[in-house]
């Protein structure tokens, strides 16, 4: 398996794993698919200091994760936040360590001083894997979003770098 920085060839594929977790799952919050354009960009925007990276076997994408800025404003510009996602078929199989582990080496190397990981608070998995990668549990943001009929928590988890 290779971790490497995501490209626009992988743009499909990425669009493929998110789309499935925003039908299926309390994972994201989104509600509307992306489209194909919608992930174009959101690659192109993933190319510089907030980068994307794919887990990808045998030429397959089967995971991806992304730094993203933590919020708008200057004063948190050395703050990130992360996102992961995992083909299903290849959840509990080191997929999402890898990801999250390179992208903690990407937020060091990029100068970055904490990465913000903010999860949804069913998703128990993601939850323990932050912790076993040296994420702190710092909160819990209560009944914030609502997907499928459901208020849904945040768990808000920070690792310092």
């Amino acid at each position: 398996m290779e971790v490497r920085l995501a490209r626009q060839e992988d743009t499909e594929a990425i669009r493929t794993i998110y789309n499935v977790e925003v039908l299926g799952s309390t994972v994201t919050f989104d509600l509307k698919p992306r489209s194909a354009e919608d992930q174009r960009a959101w690659v192109a925007r993933h190319q510089g200091a907030h980068p994307a990276v794919v887990a990808v076997e045998e030429s397959v994408v089967i995971g991806f994760g992304s730094l993203s800025p933590f919020r708008d404003r200057a004063a948190y510009s050395t703050t990130v936040e992360d996102s992961l996602y995992v083909d299903r078929a290849w959840r509990a199989k080191g997929v999402g360590r890898l990801l999250l582990e390179e992208l903690v080496t990407l937020a060091m190397a990029r100068g970055f001083h904490t990465v913000i990981a903010r999860v949804s608070g069913d998703n128990e998995p993601s939850i323990a894997l932050h912790k076993a990668c040296g994420f702190a549990p710092v909160g819990v943001e209560r009944e914030v979003g609502r997907k499928f009929g459901h208020w849904i928590d945040v768990a808000v988890l920070q690792r310092m770098l």
